[in-house]
């Protein structure tokens, strides 16, 4: 039997006109559309074959299925929110990969971008990201809490706008809270921070706000912070679209 192929896609935030081109033409073309049920709902019903659903954090083994499907012939695409490469799918896929390679020796796998939370957001607000930045997740599900902290800190100390991916969930309530007690030691009250929920969505939310007055409680795991860096401005007098930014240059 000849293998198939596997390509993982991210179809950006949600809105169709903000997935690439190359990504459509993937979808259109599969056999089978593997995914986190949710991000698999972003994809109209008429495009694609079959579908198969799974849970958040069963990645690991979505990543083997689809894998499996693609060693018996079928032309798989797994699908991914944002980009596939950035917390998502294509590590996943590639993990599997390197564990058992020889069981999908001859699956073609190739890896499609799209585009990320955090520059959605930026494009929401204005261009937060035009420096430096670093992106962070919250989640300690994969990576010990201390070892977020010490990259939180670093990542402040050093001066980056920072992008907060997975910021707060209903199983972990207090990182949030924690995580700004944290940038709070090398940010002013004053530092910006856009919110976005649901960014490309019909429900979007979208922010600017104080440091200081940033409410956890106001923010859940559908939402991406982009905290500003000691250089990020808010431009009187602009709408929300253009009003935040920071500059490209930075001094000695």
């Amino acid at each position: 039997m000849t293998a198939g192929r596997l390509t993982v896609v991210g179809v950006g935030p949600g809105r169709p006109d903000w997935c690439l081109p190359a990504v459509t033409e993937r979808l259109l073309a599969a056999t089978d559309l593997v995914g986190y049920g949710p991000y698999l709902d972003l994809v109209p019903h008429r495009v694609g074959g079959r579908r198969h659903p799974s849970d958040n954090r069963m990645e690991a083994e979505r990543a083997q299925a689809a894998l499996e499907l693609a060693a018996r012939g079928a032309d798989v695409v797994v699908v991914s929110s944002g980009d596939p490469g950035v917390f998502a799918m294509a590590s996943a896929v590639i993990e599997v990969l390197d564990e058992g390679g020889r069981d999908h020796a001859g699956v073609e796998v190739e890896v499609l971008p799209g585009i990320t939370a955090a520059q959605a957001l930026a494009s929401r607000v204005g261009a937060p990201l035009g420096h430096d930045f670093c992106v962070i997740s919250l989640s300690d599900v994969l990576k010990p809490w201390a070892v977020i902290e010490r990259r939180l800190d670093a990542a402040a100390g050093a001066d980056f706008v920072l992008a907060l991916y997975n910021p707060i969930s209903r199983h972990r309530p207090w990182q949030l809270g924690r995580a700004i007690e944290v940038v709070r030691r090398h940010r002013s009250a004053a530092t910006p921070v856009a919110v976005g929920r649901q960014v490309g969505r019909p429900d979007e939310s979208v922010g600017v706000v104080a440091l200081a007055d940033l409410e956890p409680a106001s923010v859940d795991m559908s939402t991406v912070l982009v905290v500003g860096s000691s250089t990020t401005r808010v431009v009187a007098d602009r709408p929300l679209g253009s009003s935040l930014y920071t500059p490209r240059r930075y001094g000695a």
